[in-house]
């Protein structure tokens, strides 16, 4: 045999390749003429969610067994890495669905995993995550919202700011001190409803991008849910927060891949048909490099991403490392890459008639949320003096 044919080793599997085409599918076809107007109106796309949940793309890594489609988590970085590249917005639809449920596939129990994760595998609801505060952003473990046992349920108090997609999920994971002395030991995780009596929510944010995803503050007011609704053993929240990032870190480096690859191929075709001195101006050695530059960078980000999209599947021991440096990696990348297609739109780029205005603005938002990117290097600095 040809050793082309049978050296498969650094080569995404076929039924990986075939997802991405089936995402970019419905994404070229039914998410992206949305993005501009979700940007523009700051609406939750729902046009867009109808068409991944039909495809089932909407939460792809919910497991078989609750009714979802299973999807590894390279898989999932590419439904994520696909949308994105469409519209960043609905992208956060997949992301946040795994980033709000990651704590019950990681610690819940089996009553929790199955009343839960089944109506958000059959897309009808969404599940975020609360752990933010307005006080306590990277320093998580500082935060103040208070959950007190009161018989056979817990009685919940505080503010979580930063919430993506609130009001329009159904479900929320929070993060609550249940024993004030023991700081990051003293905090537990808590499924909440959207419906249960002492849930509102702030205005929705004015945001940089990223503007068809709400993103809102979430009040609870003396919030009084049953004691079962407990992700994992108390005092195991925070422990249960920081795993679910190592995972979900990489669907952030994924999405600023999309949001990265989308930008590159506006501006190849541009820079193609735009004439200047007689040529296209994709003939000028400057313009070359500046596309070089950008498709080399977001190779070595994919890379990396998958690499630890792998380490997120088999729970490598190094995926905390990987993690950060994909987040960090690909989100410097995204910002780098669509600033320069802006740049080689000139005045173009910066109006609102194309779309490469969006996705710098969109990609801004990577570099900051799930652990701004100098938090990602301190985990990484850590990761490597410990070695």
């Amino acid at each position: 045999m040809p050793a082309e044919e049978s050296f498969d080793v650094y080569r995404l599997p076929e039924e990986h390749e075939a997802i991405r085409e089936a995402v970019r599918e419905v994404c070229e076809a039914k998410v992206a003429p949305n993005a501009a107007e979700a940007d523009e109106t700051a609406e939750f796309p729902k046009a867009s969610y109808d068409a991944l949940r039909a495809a089932d793309f909407h939460a792809p890594h919910i497991p078989v067994e609750y009714g979802g489609a299973g999807a590894d988590a390279l898989a999932t970085a590419i439904v994520i890495e696909e949308v994105a590249r469409a519209c960043a917005s609905s992208s956060l639809i997949p992301a946040v669905n795994k980033l709000g449920t990651m704590p019950l596939i990681l610690a819940g129990s089996e009553e929790l995993k199955r009343k839960y994760l089944t109506p958000v595998a059959s897309g009808d609801a969404m599940f975020s995550y609360c752990l933010s505060e307005p006080e306590a952003g990277s320093d998580a473990a500082s935060m103040t919202t208070k959950a007190v046992r009161d018989g056979d349920h817990w009685v919940l108090n505080g503010v979580k700011r930063w919430i993506t997609n609130a009001g329009v999920s159904e479900y929320y994971t929070v993060f609550a001190v249940t024993d004030p002395t023991a700081r990051s030991r003293g905090i537990s995780a808590f499924v909440v409803e959207k419906s249960d009596a002492g849930v509102s929510f702030g205005a929705p944010e004015k945001k940089l991008g990223i503007k068809g995803s709400p993103t809102r503050e979430v009040y609870f007011d003396n919030v009084r849910i049953p004691a079962d609704r407990m992700i994992g053993a108390e005092g195991t929240g925070f422990a249960t927060a920081m795993k679910t990032l190592d995972h979900t870190r990489v669907t952030i480096a994924a999405q600023a891949l999309g949001i990265a690859q989308g930008a590159l191929d506006y501006a190849k075709g541009y820079v193609q048909e735009r004439k200047q001195f007689g040529k296209p101006v994709a003939e000028f050695q400057g313009i070359q490099f500046m596309l070089a530059d950008m498709g080399m960078k977001l190779e070595a980000a994919r890379q990396l991403t998958y690499a630890a999209a792998g380490k997120s599947e088999r729970g490598d021991a190094d995926l905390t490392y990987f993690g950060a440096a994909a987040k960090c990696f690909a989100s410097d990348a995204a910002m780098e890459i669509t600033t320069d297609a802006v740049q080689l739109l000139g005045g173009y780029g910066y109006t609102r008639d194309y779309p490469v205005e969006r996705m710098m603005r969109d990609a801004k938002i990577t570099q900051i949320y799930e652990g701004t990117n100098q938090v990602q290097r301190i985990v990484m600095a850590r990761h490597l003096l410990k070695g």
